[in-house]
C-alpha cells in the first residue's frame, strides 16, 4: 500500500486549491482632492468615561483604552468624573501658555522662511498635549520630550529668548550649535535633551524613572512619542522594563493622526487604538481628547498620582490632530485632504479653553484680543533680540571652534587634547 498521499489532499496541502493570499495596505480615508468627512468617527459624549482608583489594577481599565476621556463638552462645560476642578489662576496659566506656544511657533515658522534658521517645527493643534500636562506634574518631574513638545519648556517659564538662540544656532546659543533647531535641552527645568533619532527617548526615560526609584526619590518621569513612533523597538524594550519594574512612568503617545506622509494606519490604528498596547504589556492605559486641556491635565494627574503610589506606570493615547505641516520641509497637500484640519471633530484646544473659561465668567473676547496682541509683541522683542547674537548665514562663526571638542567628557582625554591643537594650528596655517 502506497504510503503517498491522494492527490487531492496533496494538492490542497500544497495550497494548489486554495485561494492565493493578500497583502493588506493601509489606505487613509482621504486624499488631496477629496472632502474631508469624519462622520464616522465614534466621539464619546464629554463626562462619559469612568475615573477608576488610580491604584486600580491594569486589567480592570478595559475600557479606558477603547473609550476617550473627555471633560470639556460642546458648550465649554466641565463634566463627568475626570474635571479636575482647577482654580481659575491654573485655567488661565494654561490658556496663557498655550496661546504663547501658538505665538512662538508663528514666528520661528516665519523666521525660518525668511532664512534665519534652518528648519522649524510647529505644534498647533497639539498644544493641551504638553502645557496641560507640564501644569499637572511637578516641575521637578523629569521630562522626555519628542520634536513638539516646545510648549513644555514654556509652561514651565523658560525663557523663550533662550530657545530662540539655540533654533538659529547663534552665539547665544547654551548647546553650541551642535543640536538641530528645535532640539532643545534644558536640565534646569527637568528637560531632557530632545533627540533626532525616534524613540530613543521612551528607554532613556524609564530608566531615569526606575532610577529614581532605586535611590528612594520622589521624582517621576514622562516621556511623549507619536504615533507613528510606537512601530520603533525602542518604544516596546521601554514599555517590557517599565511593566516588569514598575517604573514610575508616564508613557505618552500623541497620535496626530499623521506621520511626515503616511497615516496612523501603518503605524497599526486600522486595528485597534494605541492606548491598548497597554494591555498586553500589562500596563494602565487611558485614551484621551487631546485637544481637550482639562482631561489631558486630568489623565496626567492620575498617571502622577499612580506613579508616585509605587503602583506602576501608565501609557496615554492623546488623540488630536497635527493641524500643520510636519515640519518646514514637509508640504501636507501633497498627501492629504486641503480641508481635513477644519473637519476635525474635537475641534482646537486653544478655543476650547478659552470656551469654558469663558463660560465660568473668568475670561472674555476682549481679554483674550488683548493677550494674543501682548503675546505677539513679547515673542517679537524677544526674536529681535536673539538675533542680535546672530542668524543662519552670517559666517557661522558663531562659537569657537575648538568648541567642537568640549562639553563631552568631563576632562578631556589627552588623544582628543592633542586633535584640538592640531585643528587650531591648522586653522591658524590656514588664516580661519
Amino acid at each position: 500500500m502506497s504510503d503517498q498521499p491522494a492527490s487531492g489532499a496533496g494538492d490542497q496541502r500544497n495550497g494548489r486549491n486554495l485561494p492565493p493570499l493578500r497583502l493588506h495596505v493601509p489606505e487613509p480615508q482621504f486624499r488631496p482632492g477629496d472632502t474631508a468627512d469624519f462622520s464616522s468617527f465614534e466621539i464619546p459624549a464629554a463626562g462619559e468615561a469612568p475615573r477608576p482608583d488610580e491604584a486600580a489594577h491594569p486589567g480592570t481599565m478595559q475600557g479606558l483604552v477603547y473609550g476617550l476621556i473627555r471633560v470639556l463638552d460642546d458648550e465649554g462645560a466641565a463634566v463627568g468624573p475626570w474635571d479636575p476642578h482647577l482654580p481659575a489662576e491654573t485655567l488661565l496659566k494654561m490658556l496663557r501658555a498655550m496661546a504663547l506656544t501658538r505665538a512662538f511657533d508663528e514666528r520661528m515658522f516665519r523666521a525660518q522662511r525668511q532664512g534665519k534658521t534652518s528648519f522649524y517645527m510647529k505644534s498647533t493643534g497639539e498644544e493641551a498635549v504638553s502645557i496641560a500636562a507640564a501644569t499637572a506634574l511637578a516641575s521637578d518631574d523629569m521630562c522626555f520630550p519628542s520634536y513638539r513638545q516646545q510648549g513644555i519648556l514654556i509652561a514651565r517659564g523658560w525663557p523663550i529668548i533662550d530657545m530662540m538662540n539655540q533654533i538659529y544656532s547663534n552665539k547665544g546659543d547654551r548647546l553650541k550649535g551642535r543640536q538641530l533647531p528645535i532640539m532643545y535641552s534644558a536640565r534646569d527645568a527637568s528637560f531632557f535633551s530632545i533627540s533626532g533619532n525616534l524613540t530613543t527617548q521612551y528607554p532613556q526615560a524609564v530608566g531615569w524613572a526606575m532610577a529614581s526609584a532605586a535611590r528612594g526619590d520622589t521624582r517621576i518621569a514622562a516621556t511623549w512619542c507619536g504615533e507613528g513612533s510606537t512601530a520603533e523597538g525602542d518604544f516596546h524594550s521601554a514599555c517590557t522594563f517599565a511593566s516588569v519594574y514598575r517604573a514610575p512612568v508616564i508613557l505618552n503617545i500623541v497620535n496626530n493622526q499623521w506621520a511626515i506622509s503616511s497615516f496612523s494606519g501603518f503605524a497599526g490604528a486600522e486595528a485597534t487604538t494605541f492606548a491598548a498596547r497597554a494591555l498586553g504589556y500589562g500596563i494602565a492605559g487611558l485614551r484621551v481628547d487631546g485637544n481637550d486641556a482639562l482631561a489631558v491635565y486630568a489623565a496626567t494627574r492620575w498617571a502622577a498620582d499612580r506613579a508616585r503610589a509605587n503602583a506602576g506606570p501608565t501609557l496615554i493615547e492623546h488623540f488630536t490632530y497635527r493641524a500643520e505641516g510636519h515640519s518646514t520641509s514637509d508640504d501636507p497637500s501633497a498627501y492629504r485632504s486641503a480641508d481635513e484640519g477644519s473637519h476635525w471633530p474635537l475641534g482646537d484646544p486653544i478655543a476650547r479653553l478659552k470656551q469654558h473659561c469663558i463660560r465660568l465668567g473668568i475670561w472674555d473676547e476682549e481679554r483674550q484680543a488683548a493677550m494674543d496682541k501682548e503675546l505677539a509683541e513679547q515673542v517679537r522683542d524677544a526674536a529681535r533680540e536673539a538675533e542680535k547674537n546672530g542668524i543662519l548665514g552670517h559666517g557661522l562663526h558663531h562659537h569657537p571652534m575648538e568648541t567642537m571638542f568640549e562639553d563631552v567628557f568631563e576632562d578631556m582625554p589627552w588623544h582628543l587634547r592633542e586633535q584640538q591643537q592640531q585643528m587650531l594650528d591648522e586653522a591658524k596655517a590656514a588664516g580661519l
